[in-house]
């Protein structure tokens, strides 16, 4: 499954994110990882949540990152659920990517039973088709 936090850049999706992230610990019965272009926030998150800075490896587009993406499942077979801060800036996507990006990660959800939540910096209502229904926050 994957779900979208939307909105224009600075209107506080980051938050939203966090607290998603936060709460859902309380219940989770599998591991979680928030998935970042920096360590900024690894104060705000509970200590069970496994932060990886992406700018930290060699990821330059959206493909790669995927790749990037089955690695960490690959390794940690009680993943429940991916939080991914900022998705076009650390899947390095160009807006015509998006669709694409969406697609094959709902596939990796699929078949690899993770949920995915993600922030991404675009109006609701400018969002693909693809996205229709996985918007759980618009700003």
């Amino acid at each position: 499954m994957i779900q979208i936090i939307a909105g224009e850049k600075g209107k506080g999706k980051t938050k939203h994110l966090l607290d998603k992230v936060n709460e859902s610990v309380k219940s989770a019965t599998g591991n979680i990882v928030y998935l970042d272009k920096s360590q900024k926030h690894m104060y705000e998150l509970s200590n069970k949540v496994r932060l990886i800075n992406v700018s930290e490896y060699l990821v330059s587009n959206c493909d790669e990152f995927l790749g990037f993406l089955c690695g960490i499942i690959s390794q940690d077979h009680d993943l429940e659920e991916m939080y991914l801060d900022s998705f076009l800036t650390i899947a390095m996507i160009k807006e015509e990517e998006l669709t694409h990006a969406i697609t094959k990660l709902e596939e990796i959800s699929t078949k690899f039973h993770v949920n995915f939540v993600l922030s991404i910096s675009i109006n609701e209502n400018d969002l693909p088709e693809c996205t229709n229904g996985k918007v759980i926050v618009s700003l």
